[in-house]
């Protein structure tokens, strides 16, 4: 039998793996089945079949029987890349009342506790089960999730009530908005610029469709918020393009421009509405251009979808993150997580866990050693409650 880790040592072997969304994550992986294995828990895992680098882990305590909490939480992390860290970013390091480390915040502090909890449960009596789910690409729009959420159902009795351990203060965050974006490839013509009539500068041709998010942003903030919108902030769907490339030389037209456009929509508005004027007008300023050469061309490809969290009316995960931490308030958020998917696959689902949001992504990223205590409480009062 294994020793058994206190939630501290098990964030530091998790930091230790360099997880980021770009690289592998099958060391973190391979170390969790291991230690759970040592404490014999069988864990299963999903191996991305486009990137079989990576993998999400998920196993089950306690009776074999449908109706389990399930803790959720994913084991990849934002680069480090350019950031000015005062100490190595992948080893845990407490001062001042902080544990510094990527991901100690977002989020393997929570999948830390999530694990040191499945553990525990192996060794109660419990008349409830217990879940463990841990997924790759949330990073990069939520991709890992939906096929993990689906393998789980093929192997597990299927959860009834999934906690997502994203930064909440421990708060219960019953909604978030959902979210989509779109790579938006805008295939021009070449020529000499002093005759620039002739050819299709996709460039210029992308200019529109940015000024179109922009104008859907001033028309949607001057709009009167429904009620569930207006429980966000901002309180309406935004349009936003954060990146751009484009063009070869400042004589040329530009033959191709590539930029995303994301969507970040409050819950009661359907994301169909939005793709579809969006692709309305991409076609319009695609005429256009092919009006002067019938090459141009925009093509458009889905890169994310993350649906919203709809609070739940009286929900059974709110009611039982409500029940453990005594927050009574309502909490919303406008970034996106796997909450929503799990709640599309049937889940009820709430987020909740340890950290400020705020510090997520940042140089000297830290969780405070009150939160991660927190966190650890609401998991033995979990536990507690689970072998009532």
């Amino acid at each position: 039998m294994t020793e058994r880790l206190s939630p501290v040592e098990i964030m530091g072997a998790l930091v230790a793996f360099p997880t980021v969304s770009r690289d592998t994550n099958l060391p973190l992986v391979d170390w969790v089945e291991t230690y759970l294995a040592g404490h014999g828990i069988t864990a299963h895992r999903w191996v991305d079949p486009e990137q079989p680098h990576k993998a999400a882990l998920f196993a089950h305590v306690g009776p074999w029987e449908e109706g389990a909490v399930v803790l959720s939480g994913h084991t990849d992390v934002v680069p480090v890349d350019g950031q000015p860290w005062d100490s190595d970013p992948f080893t845990v390091v407490e001062r001042d009342g902080k544990y510094f480390g990527r991901g100690t915040c977002d989020m393997k502090g929570f999948d830390a506790l999530a694990i040191w909890a499945l553990v525990e449960g192996r060794y109660r009596d419990l008349k409830r089960p217990l879940q463990l789910a841990l997924s790759f690409d949330e990073e990069v729009g939520c991709t890992g999730a939906p096929p993990m959420i689906v393998e789980m159902q093929n192997h597990l009795p299927k959860g009834s009530a999934v906690i997502v351990g994203e930064p909440s203060m421990m708060q219960a965050v019953t909604g978030h908005k959902g979210g989509f974006g779109y790579d938006t490839r805008v295939l021009g013509f070449e020529v000499h610029s002093s005759i620039m009539h002739t050819g299709v500068n996709a460039i210029m041709a992308a200019a529109p469709l940015i000024d179109w998010a922009n104008h859907r942003n001033a028309e949607n903030r001057a709009a009167t918020p429904s009620a569930l919108a207006a429980m966000f902030d901002p309180p309406w769907t935004t349009c936003h393009v954060g990146m751009i490339s484009g063009g070869t030389a400042h004589n040329i037209t530009a033959k191709e421009c590539r930029f995303a456009m994301d969507f970040r929509i409050v819950p009661g508005e359907a994301k169909e509405r939005w793709r579809d004027a969006y692709f309305a007008v991409a076609r319009e300023v695609e005429a256009q251009m092919q009006a002067v050469h019938p090459e141009a061309r925009i093509d458009l490809s889905e890169q994310f979808h993350v649906p919203p969290l709809v609070p739940e009316q009286e929900g059974e995960a709110e009611m039982l993150v409500r029940a453990l931490t005594g927050d009574n308030a309502g909490h919303v958020v406008s970034y996106g997580t796997e909450a929503g998917q799990f709640q599309e696959a049937g889940y009820s689902a709430v987020i909740c866990g340890p950290g400020d949001i705020a510090q997520a992504h940042q140089p000297n990223e830290f969780i405070t050693v009150a939160q991660f205590d927190a966190g650890h409480g609401f998991m033995a009062r979990l536990l507690d409650r689970l072998s009532e």
